[in-house]
């Protein structure tokens, strides 16, 4: 590939003006940051496990798998122009970060977001390099949830760095698929981007499947009357809000690299694919606000019909007590009718020496009458107030 070649492919990365250091990186011996022979425990050899893979390539196949940073920092110097480095960490240190930005003169701004992290998903342009960060999500098939992994790069004319700080999404078939189409990684930086993003957005589409399912068992416990269902409503709306923080960015990001296609003179076939990868990413941040809204609709139905449970509950412990209550005025009723007879007769039963009624030839039958008439009327007055 000829150098102007090369120019134009990574010219969309660019601001006009080119690179703020002249374009090309300086030989070895040039400028105060040319790497010496790497010291164990130097910045030139971080641990292993953050360094996942570090290899140069020239004319999209590969030609160098250095072991440190500083052997790809070196690597790629010797290489020819139109080489590339493409540099993939898992969680790395301070040291490795600061060693990265002052080999490919990265801006300190966007080394602060790559250590702490949390960011939300964004392109921002520093000179010729772009720093982009992404919200790749999975679907966990046991607890039934999503989880999201953030994933920064940094993009110049002559490296992709890439930075993971979780599991998703798995970079190592993306490399896997970039160097078994070797006309494609020939493309250079751009083409690693294209890919990267497919391979995040691609991963959605796993997460779109597992939370439809999830609703649609949902919507079966609503209307099954599950009383744990509102608890698994709320979860997975948070779930989608994360959801639409991760595509919706996304979906921006994308137009403004298709707006400076012409501008940057990006290749035609690059054009294709990041086109193709807008409207997978724009269908699924339409899904998901369609998620968002139907969870809404369910959330708003099982509170309905919670209230109408709860109502019919209520009504049925109104309808328990009414009956209650007739029964005790039946019984409060007979009770009291009951009990006049039971007054007359326990005073007439104390056989006192005074008592008038005692030598009186109609004090039995007075007394009986007296229990009758108190009775029938007792009777009467409940019989018209419903109490029998």
């Amino acid at each position: 590939m000829t150098s102007g070649e090369q120019k134009k492919h990574y010219s969309w990365l660019r601001p006009a003006g080119g690179r703020a250091n002249g374009g090309a990186s300086p030989p070895p011996a040039a400028g105060p940051h040319a790497p010496a022979a790497p010291a164990p425990g130097s910045l030139g050899t971080p641990p292993a496990r953050t360094v996942v893979e570090a290899a140069v390539y020239r004319d999209g196949h590969r030609v160098a798998t250095p072991g440190t940073l500083a052997a790809t920092y070196r690597r790629l110097r010797e290489e020819a122009d139109g080489s590339m480095a493409w540099i993939g960490l898992h969680r790395p240190s301070e040291a490795e970060l600061v060693s990265l930005a002052e080999e490919f003169d990265l801006h300190k701004l966007a080394i602060e977001d790559a250590m702490e992290a949390h960011q939300r998903p964004k392109l921002e342009r520093y000179g010729d390099t772009l720093f982009v960060v992404l919200r790749a999500a999975r679907y966990l098939d046991a607890p039934e949830e999503v989880e999201f992994d953030e994933l920064h790069l940094f993009v110049g004319p002559d490296f992709v760095i890439t930075v993971r700080h979780g599991m998703a999404p798995d970079l190592s078939a993306v490399r896997r698929r970039m160097e078994a189409a070797p006309e494609l990684l020939a493309l250079g930086p751009e083409a690693v981007l294209y890919a990267i993003l497919d391979a995040v957005v691609d991963g959605y589409g796993p997460v779109v499947a597992g939370v439809q399912n999830d609703i649609d068992e949902i919507e079966t416990e609503v209307f099954r009357g599950d009383p744990e269902v509102s608890r698994r409503i709320y979860e997975l709306a948070r779930e989608m809000v994360e959801f639409q923080r991760a595509t919706r960015p996304l979906v921006v990001m994308l137009h403004a690299l298709m707006a400076g296609f012409d501008k940057y003179g990006t290749d035609e076939e690059l054009q294709r694919y990041l086109r193709d990868v807008a409207d997978h990413v724009t269908s699924t941040s339409e899904r998901v606000d369609g998620f968002r809204s139907a969870l809404s609709d369910i959330l708003a139905v099982n509170a309905t019909l919670v209230t109408q449970q709860q109502n019919a509950e209520m009504r049925a412990l109104a309808e328990a007590g009414f009956e209650q209550n007739e029964e005790i005025k039946k019984i409060s009723a007979w009770a009291a009718i009951l009990f006049a007879p039971t007054l007359v007769g326990t005073i007439y039963g104390m056989n006192f020496e005074s008592m008038p009624e005692l030598s009186w030839s109609f004090g039995y039958p007075f007394a009986v009458g007296l229990m009758g008439v108190v009775c029938v009327s007792l009777y009467v007055i409940f019989k018209r107030r419903d109490w029998l």
